[in-house]
């Protein structure tokens, strides 16, 4: 059985993936498709614990927990430490650790906005390296980094970290180009997760359609890694918002993009 290391485990998309892929080991012990054992990292060592006995449990997956804060140089090193395993080798990973900040630029501390850079940028970048070398040695195994349709419209540090996980993730990609490694950013839209609660946000008046399904969402994303796509935006409504963010003149984009923040700001 194959192993598949995902930060930001313990919640949101993070959690769905977990779900998943346990649940495709359970289907392959019956003789049914590809499955994979876990590595989950998150920042809760307690709720890591509990989430390893559940798949443990229910799926009869050999779940493994680290707990880490990809904030901190430690947090970073120890999840790299365990990517360079040889030993013990990782076949997929998820880069989702990621989080939101409320208000508008000067609303936000500066040592906050660098926080994100951290996670949202460093991370991604020597956790994808640290994975993606080993893989490439062995001919085969693939990077899901989850960006956000943010990435297409002037959102502030937000978006602009997103525009370099997809920018980054693509460029790679094609670098990589037969060695069997495949590479793809995941670009979702409004997912019901507590991200919009942990960074404070007010998503009460945005509109039901919007919202999507994060176990559904993960299905798709994996679907689109499997046929070696490198941009997954698994949704056809946002497909149509994405590609009208690219269509749009980025002044108006930006007026729009200043709206929406100021609306789904703080209560």
């Amino acid at each position: 059985m194959t192993t598949a290391l995902i930060t930001g485990a313990t919640a949101g998309i993070g959690a769905a993936f977990a779900r998943r892929l346990a649940a495709q080991g359970t289907a392959q012990a019956k003789g049914h498709g590809a499955g994979h054992n876990l590595v989950l990292v998150a920042r809760d060592a307690g709720r890591l614990r509990e989430q390893a006995t559940e798949l443990h449990d229910r799926h009869g997956v050999e779940v493994e927990v680290i707990s880490a804060d990809l904030s901190d140089e430690a947090g970073i090193a120890a999840v790299e430490e365990r990517l360079g395993d040889r030993a013990r080798p990782v076949d997929l990973l998820v880069n989702n650790a990621g989080f939101g900040n409320k208000g508008q630029f000067l609303d936000i501390p500066v040592a906050d906005e660098l926080t994100m850079l951290k996670v949202h940028c460093e991370a991604v970048l020597r956790l994808t390296t640290a994975a993606v070398v080993p893989m490439r040695e062995r001919g085969r195994g693939g990077v899901v980094n989850v960006a956000s349709v943010a990435a297409f419209v002037p959102r502030g540090t937000y978006g602009a970290s997103k525009a370099w996980v997809v920018q980054f993730t693509q460029g790679a990609a094609h670098d990589l180009g037969d060695s069997g490694v495949r590479l793809m950013a995941l670009c979702p839209g409004f997912v019901r997760t507590e991200f919009h609660q942990r960074a404070g946000m007010n998503t009460e008046s945005i509109p039901g359609w919007m919202w999507l399904d994060a176990d559904r969402l993960v299905d798709a994303a994996l679907k689109d890694l499997a046929r070696g796509k490198s941009l997954s935006v698994p949704d056809p409504r946002y497909k149509a918002l994405t590609g009208l963010a690219r269509l749009a003149p980025r002044a108006a984009l930006a007026r729009a993009s200043s709206r929406t923040g100021r609306r789904y700001g703080p209560r």
